[in-house]
This record gives C-alpha cells, structure tokens and sequence, in this order.
C-alpha cells in the first residue's frame, strides 16, 4: 500500500480521463472570452482613473486561468506525457497573465500610452488551445493518422 494513495483518488480521474482534454478545450476558450471582456474593463477604468489604481484583476479571468491550471495538472496524472506538456502550457498562460496585467497598470500609469492589447497571453493561450484540441480531438484523425504513419 503507498502511503499517499488516498490523497489523490486515481481511480475516478480514471474515470474522467476521456473527458479532461475536452474540459481543457473549453477552459481555454472560455479563458480568450474572460481576457476579452478584462481588456475591454481595462480600457474603462483607465479612462475614469487618474492613475494605475483603477485597473483590478476581473475574478472571472483569474477563475479560469487557475482552472486551466488545475486541470491540466488532473491531466498530467492520468496521462502524464500530454499533461506535462499541457501544464506547462497552461502555467506560461498563467505566468503571461500575471505579467500582463502588470504592464497595463505601467500604461495606465503613464498617460502617453494607449493600453495595449496582452499579446504574450493571447500567445500562449493559443498554443495551449492548439495541444488542448490535438490532445481532446485527436480520435476524429487518428484513422488518418495511422495509415500515413
């Protein structure tokens, strides 16, 4: 018997592994949804404020990047190649969100620049929507796939 066995039940993430990638799918779609709507938040409370103060994080978008994070670590226990990948997929969108946020408040800060589109997250979130897909949809080309490889 291994001392943590209990910790972590692997016999229902068993249970939920045919449908992780897709929860992952969603997540990210969800997540470029939230970041959009956070960018257009942005942009008004840089215009009502003075100063950096005004511009928050919005809890939806903080929500959803952690849970990206969270299942992708679900992820990597039940296949622990794709979900390694994945979760450092999803912690560089995490990293990039928390690095982003911090340069709109430098841009609201400074009056002489327009609050600029978070590029870095967009980036890496899109990357990570790429493997998502490979990994949640890759049934409809693996006939496809198997006969050229």
């Amino acid at each position: 018997m291994q001392p943590l066995q209990f910790l972590v039940p692997i016999d229902a993430l068993e249970g939920v592994k045919p449908i992780l990638p897709v929860v992952l799918v969603g997540l990210v779609l969800v997540n470029f949804l939230t970041r959009a709507i956070q960018h257009r938040r942005h942009h008004k409370q840089a215009e009502s404020g003075d100063d950096d103060e005004e511009i928050s994080r919005w809890l939806p978008h903080t929500a959803t990047t952690l849970g990206l994070v969270l299942v992708s670590f679900l992820f990597m226990i039940v296949e622990p190649h794709g979900g390694m990948v994945m979760s450092v997929l999803a912690l560089s969108v995490f990293v990039s969100d928390f690095f982003e946020y911090e340069s709109r408040r430098v841009e609201a800060r400074s009056k002489s620049k327009s609050l600029g589109r978070p590029t870095t997250a967009i980036g890496s979130a899109v990357f990570a929507l790429l493997y998502a897909s490979y990994q949640g949809f890759f049934y409809l080309v693996e006939p496809l796939w198997n006969t050229i490889v």
